[in-house]
């Protein structure tokens, strides 16, 4: 029996210092970005702000007149681990952390663009998000994540991490998962502290701004991304259906190179005189020909979440209409407006249910101008409909309508054909149930 439990002991002990053991080779594999006493390892660009090591933080004060300016490292980071924690001040515009950021000659003469993850003390709460600094604007809102707008807390420090693998960039605030984007336009950068530049409808004082960084750490060696979540993800890579969009109950609709599962109206083949498939999208033929084939999938959905990008060209029109009784043109459903709002000359249209994500004639959109891309920019875009009816329409991250639709069975998709150029690419759907 003593010797049983010398056994058992060893083997405890044994355990108990390797598991000590491997907790300290994984804090000795976090590299410290911040000294806590001078700003070695970092460089100041763009915006002419004041920054400055003080009590173990890194203090930015805002300087009025000055654009974005930003703190950012010597070395560049691919995958990685960043951990850092940051407080604002309530009466600053917003800030945040860049990675994977880049600064050369070839972009706006130095001018650092790249992905940031939020930090934004103002009532919309969006502290968390993804945005392409200077680049392509929102890519994650915490609109796609609400659980996530109380993770956030104004007037203390808040714990930030940010997980890049790949094509994956995740982010986290006091340890609530915020964003899951998959984007493969940057996949190594600079890690970067903002100084939002002033706006003249900022808070008064202007300059008396400040946003405080301390701890910050990362770590490169001998690392793990996180365990899968179910928060809402954004893939911008087109036509890939990522294994955790798979979890999540996502399929592609199209399969990104051929016509499978695609009929013209009427048709039961793919309308090859008025559309074409390159380069990834599906692309409507500019025709001025009466008679134009929209495209249709093949099957019915009832209950579902469409995500589908799209891109228009100036005075586009097309639309992707949903819940139609039969593969027909002529058939009666909802339509989430597709279209270029502005007129030749720059003159916005005058009827606002036909604006870009309206439910067309019907029920406007709610645009601001965060949520609308230019002109030749691909858009990310979503349509919902519950089981009980309600109906989402999203752009870029944004919700555009809400409303109350009609009890109804399942019905058909289709991509509209106007004859004037769009194309749409990254066409997925999950039922819901």
């Amino acid at each position: 029996m003593k010797n049983r439990c010398k056994i058992i002991l060893s083997l405890f002990l044994l355990t108990a210092n390797w598991q000590n053991a491997s907790a300290q080779k994984s804090e000795a594999d976090w590299e410290m970005l911040f000294n806590g006493k001078d700003l070695s390892g970092w460089r100041h660009i763009n915006g002419n702000h004041k920054v400055e090591a003080k009590d173990g933080m890194i203090v930015a004060t805002t300087v009025p007149g000055e654009p974005n300016g930003f703190l950012v490292t010597e070395k560049e980071f691919a995958d990685f681990i960043l951990e850092l924690d940051v407080s604002i001040d309530t009466t600053m515009n917003n800030s945040g952390i860049q990675f994977r950021s880049l600064s050369n000659s070839e972009y706006m003469n130095y001018r650092l663009h790249g992905f940031q993850m939020e930090v934004d003390p103002k009532p919309q709460r969006w502290s968390g998000s993804i945005y392409d600094e200077a680049r392509r604007g929102w890519l994650y809102t915490t609109e796609l994540n609400p659980a996530s707008k109380s993770a956030f807390r104004n007037n203390t420090w808040n714990h930030y991490r940010i997980e890049c693998f790949g094509t994956s960039n995740r982010t986290w605030v006091n340890g609530v998962p915020v964003s899951h984007l998959i984007d493969n336009e940057t996949v190594k950068g600079m890690i970067g502290l903002q100084m939002h530049s002033n706006n003249p409808n900022d808070p008064i004082p202007p300059g008396d701004h400040q946003i405080r960084f301390r701890n910050i750490r990362i770590k490169t060696k001998n690392i793990q991304p996180s365990p899968p979540d179910d928060i809402f993800i954004v893939n911008l890579i087109p036509n890939d259906l990522s294994s955790q969009e798979k979890k999540n109950g996502y399929s592609l609709l199209w399969d990104g190179k051929t016509s499978n599962g695609l009929l013209g109206a009427n048709l039961e083949k793919f309308p090859e005189s008025d559309w074409v498939i390159e380069q990834g999208g599906l692309t409507i033929k500019e025709s001025k020909a009466k008679e134009k084939k929209s495209l249709f999938f093949k099957n019915p959905y009832a209950a579902f979440e469409l995500k589908f990008d799209f891109r228009l060209a100036e005075s586009a029109d097309s639309g992707i209409k949903y819940l139609l009784a039969k593969p027909d043109e002529s058939a009666q459903g909802l339509e989430f407006q597709i279209q270029d709002d502005m007129l030749p000359g720059g003159v916005q249209r005058e009827n606002q249910k036909e604006y870009l994500a309206s439910l067309n004639g019907l029920v406007a959109s709610q645009q601001t101008i965060f949520s609308k891309r230019r002109i030749g920019q691909w858009h990310t875009a979503m349509i919902r409909v519950y089981p009980d009816n309600r109906i989402e329409h999203w752009l870029n991250g944004f919700k555009m309508i809400e409303y109350n639709g009609k009890s109804h069975e399942k019905g058909f998709i289709m991509l509209e054909n106007k004859g004037l150029s769009v194309s749409f690419r990254s066409i997925k759907i999950k039922e819901l149930h």
